[in-house]
């Protein structure tokens, strides 16, 4: 159980260390060309965890099913999908790029909205390891310690680059950098508490499962779809972003099958 809680925590220290990056760039936010990297980074990161640490084990979970051994990870990943959907209408967040906030209208103030934006988009990612370690737990053979902990890592790595981009842009927007970056360890607070809670849920009805982790999986793709390749495809240097997609699949897709 120890090494559950360790795994669980991971992804929570790399948002953590990451924030604590406003302590020492100096300037008020990124560079607009390192920026574009971490981003394209993150998403190729989050796709193939998506992929290999996500549905090919739901589906190789479901493979009494034969042929349609799809089916719990089709419906699993298009109920994360519409999960993610839902969250994105009815929480009122700021993409950095925005001047008008996303769901409902709100009198909160920019940072907040800002840092709500991360939020939403950690919630998932704290889903996925969650319930990869709930897989572990429940003694299913198609992820093993090595797997789980591939998983947890390579979610850490890309969220190194996230802390420093919601702590970094906040001071631009004239918070102190004590206050950005605590805002961006609270960002990643969710992933910890999330996991936890799934882990829970999780264990309690092992059946469910492939629908779980294929969730997971269409919540992280929505993310990246709505939110990541927007901001990495837009402005200059959007030809930069592709190379680091690239660079952070093949990273994630390594770790995941050489620890797996």
């Amino acid at each position: 159980m120890k090494d559950v809680v360790i795994g669980l925590m991971i992804p929570f220290l790399g948002t953590s260390l990451g924030a604590a990056c406003v302590f020492f760039m100096r300037g008020n936010q990124l560079n607009e060309r390192v920026e574009k990297l971490l981003t394209g980074f993150a998403a190729g990161v989050m796709v193939a965890a998506s992929i290999w640490s996500l549905l090919n084990p739901a589906m190789e979970q479901s493979a009494l099913m034969g042929k349609l051994a799809f089916l719990p990870a089709a419906a699993g990943f298009w109920a994360g999908t519409l999960f993610l959907l839902l969250l994105d209408s009815v929480i009122p967040h700021l993409h950095k790029f925005s001047e008008e906030n996303e769901g409902p209208k709100t009198k909160l103030q920019r940072t907040t909205m800002m840092v709500l934006a991360v939020t939403l988009h950690n919630l998932p990612e704290g889903m996925a390891v969650g319930v990869v370690y709930a897989a572990l737990l429940s003694g299913s053979t198609s992820i093993t310690p090595a797997a789980a902990f591939a998983l947890a890592l390579g979610i850490a790595i890309q969220n190194f680059p996230e802390g420093a981009i919601i702590s970094m842009p906040l001071k631009a927007e004239g918070v102190s950098r004590l206050r950005s970056f605590w805002y961006g360890v609270l960002s990643g607070a969710v992933e910890p508490v999330g996991a936890a809670l799934t882990v829970l849920a999780a264990r309690q009805v092992s059946v469910v499962l492939p629908y779980l982790l294929s969730f997971a999986a269409g919540a992280m793709m929505y993310v990246v779809v709505e939110e990541l390749i927007p901001e990495m495809s837009e402005g200059k240097h959007s030809n930069l972003a592709p190379v680091m997609f690239s660079f952070g699949f093949t990273l994630m897709m390594a770790l995941d099958v050489a620890l797996g």
